[in-house]
């Protein structure tokens, strides 16, 4: 790592800052220490500003410092799948209670960065599970991460497969909904983050928190565009979800409920065995 890139990535980690309204001293320093360039193949790299309406430009960026930009970074062009906006990961990670030694579930990892970034949140004691289903990306990934011995990387169906407690589970593609397999992993005071999407338009960045005695919080951060989480969609959900977003972006949100009953005037968004609520948690009327 020479000099140069390192300041650039230090100078990158404080546009963060300013650019997302960064509390987390923590955080802002994960950015300026977790080498993009590791994780996003060999040059030449395609990149893009997601505020030009352009296609990505390129393929003639080789300097690493390039890099390190507010941009999208290409992995495979063909399907879609891109390196993440970094303001928009850092504006929810923000958000996050991540304690010393937490446990995370990061669902759709891609090739590792923002695992990293939650490694270095978490420290050496954490026990990270990166769940990635295309094997390409999930080698790619188990290389990436060898200096964060505290994650683990599998290839796996995250919207399938049986999870440990969680203290954080992460998923980096959008979901129509909540799974339950989701929310029943997360320990007392533990936060799920993800992207709620539709098909007819940008979702929203969704954080879920599970009380300790009374339901789970819930809270749209951001609005949020991402590639579909394959199992974890239901087209029934696509035109409600888009209203409701269109409506009022998910301001009105408070809580999610798990227990059942009516659809009223109180459900911003109402589903099979969840329910997005205009009341405050633990609250049933």
């Amino acid at each position: 790592m020479t000099d140069r890139i390192a300041a650039a990535r230090r100078a990158y980690a404080e546009e963060l800052r300013n650019r997302a309204s960064l509390r987390s001293e923590p955080l802002v320093a994960a950015f300026a220490r977790v080498p993009r360039e590791r994780f996003v193949g060999p040059p030449p790299w395609r990149i893009k500003d997601p505020a030009e309406l352009v296609d990505f430009w390129s393929g003639t960026i080789r300097d690493p410092a390039a890099l390190y930009q507010d941009v999208l970074v290409t992995l495979d062009r063909e399907r879609g799948i891109n390196n993440g906006q970094p303001s928009l990961w850092a504006l929810v990670f923000d958000r996050l209670a991540i304690p010393p030694g937490a446990s995370i579930v990061h669902l759709g990892c891609g090739t590792g960065y923002y695992t990293a970034i939650l490694a270095e949140l978490a420290g050496p004691e954490a026990t990270i599970l990166a769940v990635e289903i295309e094997p390409g990306l999930a080698e790619r990934a188990r290389i990436a991460l060898q200096p964060w011995p505290q994650a683990r990387v599998v290839e796996g169906d995250g919207a399938h497969m049986a999870l440990p407690d969680a203290d954080c589970i992460v998923a980096s593609a959008g979901a129509t909904h909540p799974l339950a397999l989701w929310l029943d992993a997360l320990k007392p005071g533990g936060q799920l983050l993800f992207p709620m999407t539709s098909t007819f338009g940008p979702g929203g960045m969704l954080l879920v928190t599970r009380r300790a005695t009374d339901g789970y919080a819930a809270e749209f951060l951001s609005s949020a565009a991402f590639i579909p989480f394959v199992g974890a969609r239901d087209g029934r959900f696509d035109h409600p979800l888009a209203g409701a977003l269109m409506r009022d972006r998910g301001a009105a949100v408070r809580s999610l409920r798990r227990d059942r009953h009516d659809e009223d005037q109180t459900c911003w968004l109402h589903g099979e065995g969840w329910c997005l609520s205009r009341l405050e948690p633990g609250a049933t009327s």
